[in-house]
């Protein structure tokens, strides 16, 4: 069977459920539903096409995200920033003005749409690249998509906003939905799960099923688990070798682990800006078990990367 339209195939699949070891069953002997979300081809997002891997760039108008905070403060050095990221193989660029990073402050409205909406304005009139606008606030949503944004990435998975859901079903565009226990504030304290694998899980498939109830095609979702967001160690690698799990919800995933603690803990790298190499060997672990989009800092040495690891397959 071919997974989710890639050139990647299966014949087996784990069955997983709560309180049960996991079980091998036959592709044939899968429920024809989730089979059907197992296999069918996903459709583009924003004109990219899923079957193919896309590079999302990372760029952060804040002056406190873990590694690259306060390097785009001003519109002209990310608006060069976004260039050189497009230029070296970014299909989309993630624009964010509030930091999400462990013990990270709330930020008004306000000042997220001032750091953010010109830069987009910028990038829009310059650059044809589909625009991510990450945030959790209807807002600066509203602001981002009248500047351009054609993607809206909340890493709260439309739980901290009431009104983003909405917004986003009503202009129909497409989201990233991501799993975080608790808030950047705090989410990094002792994080508990019964079964980080199905918890996380269950919880996309019920924010899929609210934005779907909303009006919002599933065909406009996208999942990410969230690594790092309320998650140790154990946790992201439970997650990362079980990503293809995820193709169970019929989506496309994505991938954001770059620079991340888990690649200094487990890399044994404390330096932020030196992690390229852990990020990029999780990135392509990901597209192994076919992830559709990768969300990095290193836009030009994971695109390397990335037609390397293609060649040889």
């Amino acid at each position: 069977m071919n997974l989710a339209g890639q050139n990647l195939w299966f014949s087996q699949a784990e069955l997983i459920e709560r309180g049960q070891n996991p079980q091998i069953v036959d592709a044939a002997d899968i429920p024809s539903e989730q089979l059907d979300r197992l296999t069918r081809p996903r459709a583009a997002i924003a004109g990219l096409d899923m079957a193919q891997p896309q590079i999302m760039g990372i760029l952060n108008a804040t002056p406190d995200s873990f590694s690259d905070g306060g390097l785009h403060n001003s519109v002209e050095a990310a608006l060069t920033a976004a260039v050189n990221m497009v230029a070296h193989g970014a299909s989309i660029l993630d624009i964010g003005g509030e930091s999400t990073r462990p013990g990270a402050d709330f930020v008004p409205e306000d000042e997220e749409i001032a750091r953010t909406r010109p830069l987009i304005h910028a990038i829009r009139a310059e650059i044809d690249a589909l625009i991510s606008i990450d945030t959790r606030k209807v807002g600066v949503a509203k602001a981002a998509h009248a500047a351009g944004a054609g993607l809206i990435n909340d890493v709260s998975g439309f739980t901290f906003d009431p009104q983003l859901a909405p917004f986003c079903a009503q202009i129909g565009t497409p989201v990233c939905v991501m799993h975080m226990q608790g808030d950047p504030a705090t989410m990094q304290d002792d994080p508990q799960y019964d079964d980080v694998l199905l918890d996380v899980y269950d919880f996309l498939e019920g924010q899929i099923a609210h934005l779907e109830g909303l009006g919002l095609s599933r065909e406009l979702i996208v999942v990410d688990p969230g690594i790092g967001f309320g998650k140790n160690t154990d946790h992201n690698l439970t997650l990362l070798r079980n990503l293809s799990l995820f193709h169970g919800l019929g989506c496309p995933i994505l991938l954001g682990v770059s620079r991340k603690g888990i690649i200094g803990q487990v890399g044994k790298e404390p330096r932020k800006d030196a992690r390229a190499p852990g990020s990029i060997a999780v990135a392509l672990a990901g597209l192994s078990q076919g992830v559709q989009i990768v969300r990095v800092h290193d836009v030009a040495e994971t695109a390397q990367a990335l037609r390397l690891w293609a060649a040889v397959r």
